[in-house]
């Protein structure tokens, strides 16, 4: 049997990346690693239907889960950039 489920902050962050462009501006390999940093500092959220989350979630709610998402997105792209410095 296998399952339907996933993070939905992993769903936010990929709609944060589309409504910014960088889907399709940055390279797969780097866009790969910054869901991987930005992802690891954020808690994990998982979801089944992601239409019943529209339906139930606050909107209060997923402001701070947005703006949590753009915090880390910050702190990932700060990281990546040293990173690729050394």
């Amino acid at each position: 049997m296998q399952l339907e489920i996933r993070n939905y902050y992993e769903v936010l962050l990929l709609e944060q990346l589309s409504d910014e462009g960088l889907l399709d501006e940055l390279p797969e390999d780097y866009l790969a690693d910054l869901c991987c940093v930005t992802l690891n500092q954020l808690p994990v959220r998982y979801i089944r239907h992601l239409v019943d989350t529209y339906f139930f979630e606050d909107y209060n709610e997923l402001q701070q889960m947005k703006a949590e998402i753009q915090q880390a997105l910050e702190r990932s792209r700060a990281f990546l950039k040293s990173a690729n410095k050394q």
